[in-house]
């Protein structure tokens, strides 16, 4: 474009359950920018849907209120117009975009379509890892044909729910048994989540679930601790030492995650060297079954009884807030903040770079 510092496009918010979330991360990071380096973009998305396009930024926003872009007019079309320009004009408005969207139209694969059908370069998952990272049980399923082991589970949809409950039920209690976790197939930040002990917590539970997705998910009790390593790379990912939540609550839950702060993060893990090394291991092999790139957080059980070592789930755009583990496991790797947004930015444009040196063309 011309230009010393790099601009990059700062998309927050989102039509999701986990908006308030994304405006958290995004608030965080915009503070961790350094501004000597780049241009901010602020793009706001409203919980209807719509978006709003700030000014360029030279300073991080002073207050999260800001990030709602008030003086700014809901102008959907414009912000795509930016998105796109590249491929209108040949110079795109920004050179790469920086997707900090949880949940439901963010990191499930379809702004990540919208990139590249803009031919712009993005941070993060793309698209295929995107979906597969959000859907639990298509995750957990990549993870099984990787041969990683996990917990038992059961899944469903809205629709066999309502016309199968009695069977689902007793399907549910014959795998798995009491106590058993309900959760909506593809939210993340905890959202949705329950804890069932009883036939009629698991009802609720479940009721509750299908608030915020047509699918869920139910999984056995492990009896366990609760272990994650953040990845970063793309070819060649590597893995941050381990770390262990002790959360706050009787399990890490939305207000133990964002909330009230007291949850223990324990960085690192106080567990041996060989088992750190195994659980860092896994983590890149989980990283690889969804075909990721970019980053992502990847959570373990680690069964108390004899160390066992059960892939939970990978998290594809995990949160940047004071209280998220991923930029802290990091942290204590020895990379900072600030060193974490420009290896994933140059991340972003190494992948982007790849791919433009394919053949799109028919033969030879």
């Amino acid at each position: 474009m011309g230009q010393e510092k790099l601009t990059v496009g700062l998309i927050y918010g989102g039509k999701s359950g986990e908006h308030e979330v994304s405006l958290q991360t995004a608030f965080a990071v915009s503070k961790a920018f350094d501004y000597d380096k780049y241009e901010i973009i602020p793009f706001y998305i409203t919980k209807q849907g719509t978006w709003k396009v700030g000014q360029t930024m030279t300073a991080p926003f002073r207050a999260l209120d800001q990030l709602e872009l008030d003086n700014g007019a809901d102008d959907t079309g414009a912000a795509v117009q930016m998105l796109f320009q590249g491929l209108t004009s040949g110079e795109r408005a920004i050179d790469i975009a920086f997707p900090l969207l949880h949940g439901t139209n963010g990191e499930d694969g379809t702004i990540q379509g919208l990139f590249e059908m803009a031919n712009l370069p993005y941070v993060g998952a793309g698209v295929l890892a995107s979906a597969a990272g959000m859907d639990k049980v298509i995750m957990k399923k990549l993870f099984a044909e990787a041969g990683l082991e996990q917990c038992k589970y059961c899944y469903f949809t809205a629709s066999e729910w309502e016309s199968r409950q009695e069977v689902l039920v007793h399907g549910i209690e014959e795998k798995l048994g009491y106590p058993c976790f309900v959760k909506p197939a593809n939210l993340g930040s905890s959202v949705g989540i329950s804890k069932a002990k009883t036939r009629d917590e698991l009802v609720q539970a479940i009721t509750f679930a299908l608030r915020y997705d047509v699918k869920v998910i139910v999984e056995e009790f492990v009896d366990a601790r609760e272990v994650e390593v953040g990845i970063l790379g793309n070819d060649e990912p590597l893995a941050s030492v381990p770390g262990e939540i002790v959360s706050s609550s009787e399990y890490y839950d939305y207000s133990a995650k964002y909330s009230d702060g007291k949850s223990q993060m324990i960085i690192p893990a106080q567990i041996d060297t060989e088992l750190a090394d195994r659980i860092r291991e896994v983590g890149v092999q989980a990283f690889k079954a969804i075909a990721g790139n970019g980053l992502c957080r990847a959570d373990f059980f680690v069964k108390k009884s004899d160390n066992t070592i059960w892939i939970n789930e990978v998290n594809t755009m995990p949160g940047f807030t004071p209280y998220s583990m991923y930029p802290l496991l990091w942290r204590e790797t020895g990379v900072s903040y600030e060193a974490l947004l420009d290896r994933l930015i140059g991340l972003g444009l190494e992948r982007f770079e790849a791919k433009q040196n394919l053949n799109f063309e028919n033969g030879i």
